[in-house]
């Protein structure tokens, strides 16, 4: 599939800000299953320093600095990406799970144990004994991972209800598995907390998921959002996308930006600034189909 995707922030201040520094995760990621066929970002007012370079996690990141007073800030990104859907194995081909733990626990260094570090706490993921215990439930005895890994998903979708206002950004993984409910971002922080909690690698992941309308309903542009998966280490399968909120492992629909430990890594837009006395934020997202007829006449 063939998409174009404008994501448009916009601050508005208080009182102008004298000076802000800012950091962006808004450019696809390059895969096998996804190519960038153009990446384009927008910033007003214009910063007078702008870089890019790659992470430690081989995300694509902006920086860009204004140094001139200024009461808004709008940062639009407009990519072009063609995904398709990836190869995955059947779920019962997968290794049993207990087996992929203890690759990954290691203390040789081979392409199981590389992946560890995704085993551990990060700012926003503690491992806790409950949330290995809810997990527990899928992850019987000597069951394959993957298999494993879809039963998840479905008791996290159907255990808990997708509710924008039960959360916020900053809402610990604690309270959301209390509430049993929130938004994706939330799922994929709880499902990676229980995964560790196991001693399973996972990792987050941001990025867009193109929506439909209603069967008879015009799509409404701007309507769409960020959302957010995680990734399961499949040992020889390597890493496989899964997405809670939705009860389905990823295909040609998904759109990955970036990935980390949790959200804190992969922020789409974080800065500091100096003034402003307050603001607002506004975020759109579109995500467009392109025909290839349409590609190829705008080339």
């Amino acid at each position: 599939m063939l998409y174009d995707v404008t994501h448009r922030t916009t601050y508005g201040y208080g009182s102008d800000v004298s000076v802000s520094h800012h950091l962006a995760h808004l450019r696809p990621r390059q895969l096998p299953a996804q190519q960038v066929d153009d990446f384009q970002l927008l910033v007003e007012p214009a910063p007078a320093v702008i870089t890019e370079r790659v992470d430690y996690y081989g995300n694509a990141t902006t920086f860009f600095s204004i140094g001139s007073p200024h009461d808004c800030l709008t940062v639009t990104a407009c990519s072009r990406v063609r995904v398709t859907a990836p190869a995955l194995p059947a779920p019962s081909e997968t290794l049993a799970w207990q087996l992929v733990r203890d690759r990954c626990a290691s203390d040789v260094l081979m392409p199981d144990s590389a992946v560890g570090e995704f085993r551990f706490e990060s700012p926003n993921i503690a491992r806790r004994s409950v949330f290995a215990d809810y997990a527990a439930l899928s992850f019987v005895q000597d069951r394959p991972l993957l298999e494993a890994i879809v039963d998840f998903n479905a008791r996290i979708f159907q255990d808990f209800k997708f509710d924008p206002r039960a959360t916020t950004v900053a809402t610990p993984v604690d309270e959301v598995f209390k509430k049993r409910r929130g938004v994706c971002q939330d799922f994929a922080h709880l499902a990676i907390a229980c995964l560790r909690s196991l001693g399973l690698p996972a990792r987050y992941v941001s990025g867009y998921l193109e929506t439909l309308p209603p069967p008879g309903k015009a799509r409404l542009i701007g309507a769409d959002a960020s959302h957010a998966w995680y990734s399961v280490w499949c040992s020889e399968f390597g890493w496989i996308d899964a997405d809670p909120t939705n009860n389905l492992l990823p295909g040609d629909r998904h759109i990955t930006v970036a990935w980390g430990r949790d959200f804190s890594d992969v922020s789409p837009l974080r800065g500091v600034v100096v003034g402003g006395s307050g603001h607002t934020l506004g975020v759109s997202v579109d995500v467009a189909r392109v025909a290839e007829e349409t590609a190829n006449g705008r080339e």
